[in-house]
């Protein structure tokens, strides 16, 4: 026997309005009974796990034990700039000018997350 991993929970103060930024990074709807103010919605992913968005009074204090890696369809370069102009924060730079490496962002509520090398950016930088 083994366990499925069902969604991904993601502790919030805002469970709607973070839900939307999420559903602007991935392209994915969010749960279509969802509206202003609820406790608790999701963001439908196209394969694997739902995001789960779970309103709580307390704020982020620490670093994420645990967070999402993004593998874009454009170059990471282009993506980074598309997320930062939708509401995240740049966290920290590790891109190497080898084009190696990734960046760690943050969304709106203070959630780190990375960006990684596309396909493409694979194809262009040598292993």
């Amino acid at each position: 026997m083994v366990s499925v991993v069902q969604n991904v929970a993601i502790d919030c103060a805002d469970a709607y309005e973070l839900a939307r930024f999420w559903s602007e990074v991935t392209g994915c709807p969010v749960y279509p009974q969802s509206k202003p103010g609820d406790q608790e919605t999701l963001v439908m992913l196209a394969e694997g796990p739902v995001l789960y968005f779970n309103q709580v009074p307390e704020p982020k204090t620490i670093k994420n034990r645990i967070h999402l890696c993004l593998n874009p369809t454009t170059s990471r370069e282009e993506e980074v700039e598309r997320l930062l102009e939708l509401g995240a924060t740049l966290v920290t730079d590790r891109r190497q000018p080898d084009g190696t490496g990734w960046a760690v962002l943050a969304d709106p509520e203070g959630n780190e997350f990375c960006v990684l090398r596309s396909e493409s950016d694979h194809a262009a930088t040598p292993s």
